[in-house]
């Protein structure tokens, strides 16, 4: 299951509280204070790991509580200091604090770490409070408490190449053509409920990753259908790949609520650079081929592409534009 957003409470641990204690050793009948100190409480950390890819295990545990510190002993021994807890999290998590909605962290590239909250720091033991006028000291400092928050892990996927169209656009079974992504398939609407990623090969031991987004209808930067909830996913894309069904005749209204939408939802992703493709091209009679490729798209400069990735023609070609854009 494709987990991609989760609430979750972290605290640091607690400080241990310095010690109360005398020396208590034969042939020294006035012994000094010997109380240690606490141990300082174990950190937040926060991990973006290589192996994973959803925030699934956020759904059962909402609440990570690092170890407290010990408490100082007599004979001067310190506490031990709390265990720090690291949680993993996908590379490409962004953590952001509930309360202000203000971006904390953004874990973007792989093993990066956060220490997110420091444990308390452990009090001192009434062995540090001695002096001259005070030999004594019948007092120590408690342990300061670790600090918490509420936070939310927000998973963007890092991929070359963002898939971008109306629902049946056939972007699950282009990805599922060009790389070993295996998406749900069938001739309905949102076919695709949740992003898939696909490591495409490509020549002489080359590679990129493309991402296929669910679905974007009017009104998708609204909420509507499901393309609101996952467009976060292509901000981190290099490019933007548009595919419309070239059997639709509709074309130039399609891409304009895709450009809409992306301007809408981010003023970033209108900026991203663009293809546009025509898929399904195996559903134009072959005498009806010509025309189509004569279509022009108002407000687009770049250059059109036409494929069918039930035949497989045409995909070799964007490709190689694909990698060449990337490589620009």
């Amino acid at each position: 299951m494709f987990i991609d957003y989760s609430k979750i409470y972290v605290k640091a641990g607690d400080g241990g509280n310095g010690a109360v204690a005398f020396r208590r050793e034969k042939f020294v009948p006035k012994g000094g204070p010997s109380g240690g100190n606490g141990g300082n409480g174990g950190s937040i950390i926060f991990e973006a790991d290589g192996n994973t890819n959803t925030l699934l295990a956020f759904k059962y545990k909402r609440k990570f509580v690092a170890q407290s510190g010990a408490a100082g002993q007599s004979s001067l021994k310190d506490g031990k200091g709390g265990s720090d807890m690291i949680i993993k999290v996908p590379v490409g998590t962004v953590i952001k604090n509930v309360e202000t909605d203000e971006i904390i962290a953004d874990l973007e590239d792989e093993n990066a770490r956060l220490t997110l909250l420091k444990g308390g720091r452990g009090g001192k033991g009434n062995s540090n409070f001695a002096t001259s006028t005070n030999q004594t000291p019948r007092y120590a400092q408690d342990g300061k408490p670790g600090k918490e928050l509420d936070i939310i892990l927000e998973l963007k996927l890092i991929a070359d190449v963002g898939l971008v169209g109306f629902p049946n656009a056939g972007k699950s079974t282009f990805i599922s053509t060009i790389s070993a992504a295996k998406p749900k398939i069938a001739d309905y609407p949102f076919t695709t409920l949740e992003p898939n990623l696909g490591i495409v090969d490509y020549k002489d031991y080359q590679s990129f990753s493309v991402a296929d987004i669910p679905g974007i209808i009017e009104g998708a930067h609204l909420g509507k259908g499901l393309g609101h909830k996952f467009l976060k996913h292509i901000e981190r894309t290099k490019i933007l790949l548009l595919l419309i069904d070239a059997s639709e005749e509709n074309y130039q209204e399609q891409y304009n609520i895709l450009i809409k939408e992306l301007k809408n939802f981010s003023s970033e992703l209108s900026k991203k650079t663009k293809l546009v493709a025509f898929s399904k091209i195996d559903l134009i009679a072959e005498e009806d081929r010509k025309e189509l490729k004569k279509r022009k798209l108002k407000k687009y400069n770049g250059k059109i592409l036409y494929f069918s990735s039930a035949s497989g023609e045409g995909v070799s070609t964007i490709l190689d534009d694909l990698w060449k854009t990337l490589k620009a």
